[in-house]
């Protein structure tokens, strides 16, 4: 029986340094922001589709890659252009993990990781067996944040509001991983709950 751990948390609360904690542990990790890249490649339905809605004004200058940016633009001014990106994008990432998480099953690796930032939010909860939410307090988050982006107070609270709140994120999660501390106190609070669910690695 392959247990699937849905992994998520808030922006910068630390959930890819646990995501790399998983992999050392030769858990296999499924990204949904790395597949979410993959699929609007060349040559991918969901790339075509994009084309055919968007244009060829949001091309690169090799006129053949995405230019995200650009793809912004669009879609950050456009509730309606976001949500027919998403409409694109959703599905075939969905689609995506759902084949890497079943290869895993079939393989009978005895766990397998879904990194999804926003699990609750895109109501994915139904495609893992638990949940592990990565939490720091909001003062540590904040300070993060700013470090990390170069963020003023102001906008890296406007990042942090835009999400769904982090305490409201635990309350859904079956295990919670406080990352205030160091990375080898997160580590021990990994093999922990990994040894409280019998997770062989």
């Amino acid at each position: 029986m392959t247990l699937i751990i849905g992994l998520t948390g808030g922006i910068a609360s630390g959930k890819s340094t646990v995501a790399a904690m998983f992999k050392e542990l030769n858990i296999p990790v499924i990204d949904a922001d790395v597949i979410a890249r993959e699929v609007v490649e060349p040559g991918e339905d969901a790339y075509e589709a994009i084309l055919q809605q968007f244009g060829t004004d949001i091309l690169a200058d090799d006129q053949k890659n995405i230019n995200r940016k650009k793809l912004g633009d669009v879609i950050f001014t456009n509730e309606e252009k976001r949500k027919q990106l998403n409409e694109i994008v959703h599905p075939a990432v969905r689609k995506r993990m759902l084949e890497q998480r079943d290869q895993c099953v079939q393989q009978g690796v005895p766990c397998v990781v879904l990194d999804i930032p926003l699990l609750f939010e895109s109501k994915l909860t139904h495609f893992v067996d638990r949940i592990v939410v990565v939490a720091v307090t909001e003062s540590v988050q904040l300070q993060r944040l700013q470090e990390r982006n170069g963020f003023t107070e102001e906008e890296a609270k406007n990042r942090i509001n835009a999400q769904m709140p982090l305490q409201d994120k635990v309350k859904l999660a079956d295990a919670v991983l406080q990352n205030d501390g160091t990375i080898n106190e997160t580590k021990t609070q990994l093999l922990h709950l990994l040894k409280q669910w019998e997770v062989n690695h």
